[in-house]
């Protein structure tokens, strides 16, 4: 949902904090994620400046009360600049014991529980692997408890809808909303709406969900809660006037591929196979078929991207998505994408691994796999997005370098920045400067034979549809001779042409931007340097540590390769350069290699993203 917003708003008052952290955690049957997402919607929709994260469960259903099938949702929202799901929650809503056994930890001292104490019986406490009620022994003593029977509440609201049990306790995630909304001071009727669009073919389940909201609404305004709970109030953040809506990490990639397809006036070809996290861009991009949008899901992962290879060839815009493991089988074929030289975008949506390893955490080990993972020397450039809004403009320019290059290129998500959401300001489409695909109409020698990889001042090749009168052409796999594409397995050739495609795809960096400081100046004792999505922690911890007086900066690369052309001297102007990643060095090492700059890592691989508190004690160590 947008909302226009017309003017700037006033700031939050005096006596509200500015920012609150709020998680919701139950079993993955409690509707957490449906949950967290309305309190988004509600959020937005007040005017709040806000950030999420969505953490799942691997298991597809795990057993019901267990400690494997908690699934959490963290939003971290306010009348200030908001850049991360939040350090520490200030409320946690816990459904079950299991969600509050593992969700416990993070809640910050003095922080407020919300517990379902119907929830709280003695097998499910078993399963949790509690052997006291946390909520009567006295454990939870240095946070607030508010702890109440939300499941006796939520039967009773909805019993003149004459639901089963079961059914009737599926309301309860709509009852715990209910009371969220009051305590944040929420509108209910934007949350009313979409109930009844979303049961609009089952009235009485979208009029039982709505009667639990309303119920836990009036249960905060009624109940004798006490000092416990509060009516905040947080007043909208100021933003610049235009269109605003929120927009997770995979829808923007989503529009901005329809986007750079648009702008290189081709259609879009999307092969995919489903792989979490990145199935939701090809559920998205199913969806867009006016755009001129084809998509295919292929039996595995090989034929997913050899289907948009093949569609480039035939002069429309390929485009592949996956995450490492589907990566990994692409690789022979996007060997075969650099050979021929036909341009293609390939979005990873890195997850924890290797293997298997953590298919529902987010992590950023495919650095290397997307700059060096294939055989021979395959170059190819690399963009990573550092936010859910990010990714609209990354997946746009990874459009142009592959349309404007003749080459693929790997646009670098992760599991965060595709199931994370934020406000996004709508761009206006004619602020986006078009990059028209040229195809060669005519013969390119004088002779009339065609020559297929005769290259430009830039180092490319022409596009050449196929089946254009007079432009008969071969182009394939295996190494060819200069200009003619005709096979040539002589060492001149392959070491002429392994020098042109190198050179091609390192002339790039002379058509990126040079690289910026995000925060602080261009020299000093520490760079904080950063990419992906640890950009938001990072630029807190920077802004903090500034402001104690601390000389660092934040420099967050967008362009992992080829990188832009003034990186090492900028790096090089600072005494230390400190790089956090969620992986065991990578992008530490990168670093190190091109400009021989003793960059310091800060690594993390634990499924979950950097705190800003992490960063900061990063800082003060490398500043002492």
């Amino acid at each position: 949902m947008a909302t226009q917003l017309a003017e700037p708003q006033s700031p939050a008052s005096s006596n509200a904090p500015e920012a609150v952290v709020v998680r919701f955690a139950g079993d993955s049957g409690d509707g957490m994620q449906l949950t967290g997402g309305q309190f988004t919607l509600s959020t937005a929709l007040a005017g709040n400046d806000l950030a999420t994260f969505p953490d799942f469960p691997a298991e597809i259903r795990a057993p019901q009360g267990t400690l494997f099938g908690v699934s959490a949702f963290q939003i971290n929202f306010g009348s200030t600049d908001i850049t991360t799901a939040g350090d520490a929650p200030d409320v946690l809503v816990a459904m079950n014991p299991a969600a509050l056994k593992t969700n416990l930890g993070a809640l910050k001292p003095g922080g407020l529980i919300i517990a379902d104490s119907g929830e709280f019986s003695k097998r499910n406490l078993e399963k949790a692997k509690y052997e006291a009620n946390p909520l009567e022994d006295g454990s939870l003593a240095k946070w607030r408890l508010l702890a109440f029977d939300i499941s006796a509440l939520t039967l009773e609201s909805v019993k003149p809808f004459g639901l089963g049990n079961k059914e009737a306790l599926r309301c309860k995630n709509m009852w715990t909303l209910g009371l969220a909304l009051w305590m944040f001071d929420r509108d209910r009727q934007p949350l009313v709406d979409w109930l009844n669009g979303k049961f609009a073919k089952n009235p009485v389940l979208a009029e039982a969900n709505i009667a639990a909201l309303n119920a836990g609404h009036a249960y905060g305004e009624t109940a004798e809660i006490g000092g416990q709970v509060k009516k905040l109030h947080l007043d909208p953040v100021p933003a610049a006037p235009g269109l605003y809506r929120t927009i997770t990490g995979a829808e923007a990639v989503s529009l901005g591929l329809v986007a750079g397809a648009q702008l290189a006036g081709l259609p879009m070809f999307f092969g995919g196979y489903p792989i979490t996290p990145a199935s939701a861009i090809l559920h998205n991009l199913a969806r867009m078929k006016e755009f001129g949008v084809t998509t295919f899901q292929a039996e595995d992962e090989i034929a997913a991207i050899a289907s948009a290879i093949g569609a480039s060839y035939a002069g429309q815009l390929g485009v592949t998505s996956s995450s490492g493991p589907g990566i990994a089988l692409k690789g022979e074929a996007l060997g075969l994408a650099v050979m021929t030289e036909l341009p293609l975008v390939v979005v990873n949506s890195q997850r924890g691994g290797p293997s298997t390893g953590l298919p529902t955490k987010t992590e950023q080990s495919d650095l290397y796999q997307a700059v060096y993972g294939r055989n021979g020397d395959t170059p190819l450039p690399v963009v990573a997005a550092r936010s859910p809004g990010d990714a609209f403009d990354c997946a746009i320019e990874a459009c142009r370098l592959a349309v404007a290059y003749m080459t693929p290129v790997m646009l670098l998500t992760d599991g965060y920045i595709g199931n994370a959401a934020e406000p996004w300001k709508v761009p206006d489409p004619a602020s986006f400067a078009p990059f028209p695909a040229q195809f060669m109409a005519e013969s390119n020698n004088p002779d009339g034979k065609v020559l297929p990889y005769q290259r430009d001042d830039r180092g490319v090749r022409p596009w050449i549809k196929p089946g254009t009168p007079g432009l008969m052409h071969r182009i394939g796999g295996i190494e060819k001779a200069l200009g003619t594409g005709d096979l040539d397995y002589s060492p001149a050739a392959h070491q002429a042409q392994t020098d042109a495609r190198k050179a091609k795809i390192d002339g790039i960096a002379a058509d990126i931007p040079a690289q910026e400081v995000d925060l602080g100046t261009a020299g000093g004792k520490l760079a904080v340097v950063g990419w992906g999505s640890t950009y938001g922690p990072i630029h807190q911890a920077v802004k903090r540590a500034r402001a104690m007086g601390k000389d660092v900066s934040h420099i967050h690369v967008r362009h992992i390769w080829p990188l832009p052309g003034n990186l090492g001297e900028l790096l090089k102007s600072f005494d230390k350069v400190l790089v956090p990643e969620m992986n065991t060095g990578q992008f530490k090492t990168l670093l190190r290699d091109q400009y021989l700059v003793d960059a310091r890592p800060l690594n993390k691989v634990s499924g979950q993203p950097f705190t800003i508190a992490e960063i900061e004690a990063a800082i003060e160590g490398m500043l002492g």
